[in-house]
Order: structure tokens, then sequence, then C-alpha cells
């Protein structure tokens, strides 16, 4: 682990942090950066055999994992981008041939995005090469301490989220 941190106080309040609450926020951040960066991704993807950018990968996760075609506007929400960013995937991933844009049945105007097959294989394939490296750096864990370890993760997203919703009903508007 590295250093000790400092202590924390609240930026509005000047309350005092807890402890376990500055450790949680750096070892999240230290997570957080080291599976994002670049030479992370170039690995993973290198692996995986799949020449796709580190932006893409959320975007083809997004809509691997939904039931039904998206809109760019939904695409950006979910990713908590703009959305002229998810068009600038959009359009490279169709010429790659792993999404294609197809009639939104709801608008006629408009459209939605759809993985194909070959996106659908991709993302499987860089997931599965993130799921190998993250098996091999925790073969020292049992598998009861990884099970405690997602389920964790789990519980603190889904809080984090919930919280997220609470403070966006509170300012009026819909949760990032």
């Amino acid at each position: 682990m590295s250093t000790p941190p400092r202590s924390a106080a609240h930026p509005q309040t000047g309350a005092a942090v807890p402890r376990d609450i500055v450790e949680i926020e750096r070892a999240i951040s230290r997570v957080s950066h080291m599976l994002t960066r670049a030479k992370q991704h170039d690995r993973t993807v290198a692996v995986a055999g799949v020449p796709v950018d580190r932006a893409a990968v959320p975007l083809l996760g997004a809509l691997a994992d939904a039931p039904d075609p998206l809109r760019p506007g939904e695409l950006a929400v979910r990713l908590a981008v703009e959305a002229p960013h998810v068009t600038r995937q959009v359009q490279r991933l169709e010429r790659a041939g792993y999404v294609e844009r197809v009639p939104d049945p709801d608008d006629g105007r408009a459209q939605r995005v759809r993985i194909t097959d070959a996106g659908l294989e991709a993302v499987e394939r860089v997931r599965a090469a993130g799921r190998q490296w993250m098996a091999d750096a925790l073969a020292g864990w049992s598998p009861g301490e990884r099970a405690q370890l997602a389920g964790l993760v789990h519980r603190m997203v889904d809080d984090f989220l919930a919280h997220s919703e609470r403070l966006a009903r509170c300012e009026g508007r819909s949760a990032d």
C-alpha cells in the first residue's frame, strides 16, 4: 500500500472525514487509474486481438448489455459523456463493422445503434482478456475472498447510484 493519507475535511463544512472513507476513495482512485490507463488497454486489446481504442470499449459494452438498440443520447447518458463523443465513436465502430444504425421504432426521424455480431465477438474477447488478467492477478485469493469482494463492490456501486439519484431528485434533475 502507498503512504498513509493526510487527514481530510469536508470541503463545505470543514468536518473531519472518517479515515476509512479516505482509504476507500484512495483505493477506488488507484483501481480506476490502473484499469483505465492506456498501457493496460493496449495490453488487453493485444491479447484479445481486437483493434479498438480505449473509448470504444465502454460503448461496445453498453450496447452488448442493452436488450435493445439504444439512441446515441441514451448511450451518452449511460456512459456519462457528451453526445458528440458518442457520435464520433459510433462512426468509427460502424466503419469497423462493430455497430450499425437502425431506425428508431418510436420516431421515424431518429436512429438507434445496435451492436453487430462482430461487435459482440469483439467485446467478449476484450472482456475475456480482462477477466483472465484479473484471474491471474487475484490467483492468490481464495474463491471466498473473491466472492466477498465482488459482493461488496456491487453493493457499493448500487449505493453510489442510489445516492446519486437521491441527490438528483433534491436538485430537481435526473441522475448522472
